[in-house]
């Protein structure tokens, strides 16, 4: 295949997934820039259904980064437990909300370099906030993303930024926050880790992993 055909076929792949997921979003409940922001902590290694769960008591319980910033930490732990890796993602979350009330005027900064620099926010986490938040154009690449542009031969790495990139350059600006969403979709309906339904996916002509 020549580098314009496997163009062309790749461009017929995000055509096809957008057609197919036009109505995409994040799966993790919201209702604020700060509330995604901690919602997307909380998700690395768990399930948005999982995380869901938590926020829905939590978010009652901890309204503002000043709250965050003032919890017990054992006390933050026992209520994100259930979320996996607690320690850790609270002392984060402590940790972050601590920054945006003393140097972010308790806002979730929109602006990505100063995102990262947060504690327990990533490439990752940054990019769905800026994406899903403020509608500013954003990649983020989580499991679901790697693994399928790998399937599909868009990418051919397993360095996250490196994905991040290649997709940036094969996809317009206005479809970069929705392309992490049909990768999520795909994944979850047709694409699945351990069982694909190679048989029912119609990229199966265009996917050199399929069957």
């Amino acid at each position: 295949m020549t580098k314009k055909e496997n163009q062309l076929r790749i461009n017929k792949i995000f055509s096809l997934l957008k057609n197919e997921y036009p109505e995409t979003e994040t799966a993790l409940v919201h209702k604020s820039p700060f509330e995604l922001l901690i919602a997307t902590i909380l998700s690395a290694q768990c399930t948005d259904a999982r995380v869901n769960i938590v926020t829905e008591k939590l978010f009652v319980k901890l309204k503002t980064p000043e709250d965050f910033a003032k919890v017990d930490l054992a006390k933050l732990e026992k209520m994100i437990y259930s979320t996996g890796f607690y320690k850790h993602k609270a002392k984060n979350i402590i940790g972050c909300c601590t920054k945006l009330v003393e140097e972010h005027n308790s806002k979730v900064p929109i602006d990505f370099d100063a995102l990262v620099e947060l504690p327990g926010v990533g490439r990752k986490t940054a990019s769905v906030v800026l994406g899903n938040a403020f509608n500013i154009p954003a990649v983020a690449v989580d499991t679901h993303v790697k693994r399928i542009t790998n399937l599909l031969d868009i990418a051919n790495t397993s360095d996250v930024v490196k994905i991040e990139f290649i997709l940036k350059e094969l996809l317009p600006k206005e479809d970069w926050a929705n392309s992490t969403h049909w990768f999520i979709a795909h994944g979850r309906k047709i694409c699945i880790a351990r069982r694909p339904k190679c048989d029912e996916c119609f990229l199966n002509e265009y996917c050199p992993s399929a069957n």
